[in-house]
């Protein structure tokens, strides 16, 4: 019924965000308009999708009142290296939130943010303590 589900955030600088996840390494894979200022842009990881949707365009186009900063989603990314993604991403300009931390005794987590505030957490598979 939903084969391709994704996510969609919010913006108030659409070229911004999209730029600060292609640097993360997602694809642009959609875009309107085609030429002059965006007001949506799809991005993909893999099988990962995001978009990135204008705050004004979202009002004006669809009468919903989107909230524009904050911590109102998270984007998840998995990694083999926490330590090394989150050095990289932080070194680039992205927030400080949580430096890398276990949990949950299987997991290696940090915290940084996109440049609309949205919650970037880094996540790794530790080895489970079993074996």
């Amino acid at each position: 019924m939903f084969p391709t589900p994704q996510v969609i955030l919010f913006s108030e600088d659409v070229p911004r965000a999209a730029k600060f996840y292609a640097d993360l390494g997602f694809t642009e894979t959609f875009r309107v308009p085609r030429e002059g200022e965006p007001i949506h842009i799809d991005l993909m990881l893999d099988s990962y999708k995001i978009g990135i949707a204008s705050v004004a365009s979202t009002r004006d186009d669809h009468g919903l009142d989107p909230v524009p900063r904050g911590q109102r989603a998270a984007v998840i990314l998995w990694t083999d290296d926490t330590a090394a993604a989150y050095a990289d991403v932080t070194a680039k300009g992205a927030p400080t939130l949580a430096a890398p931390h276990r949990w949950l005794d299987r997991l290696l987590i940090a915290w940084t943010a996109d440049p609309d505030g949205n919650p970037i957490q880094i996540v790794q598979q530790l080895e489970s303590l079993d074996g």
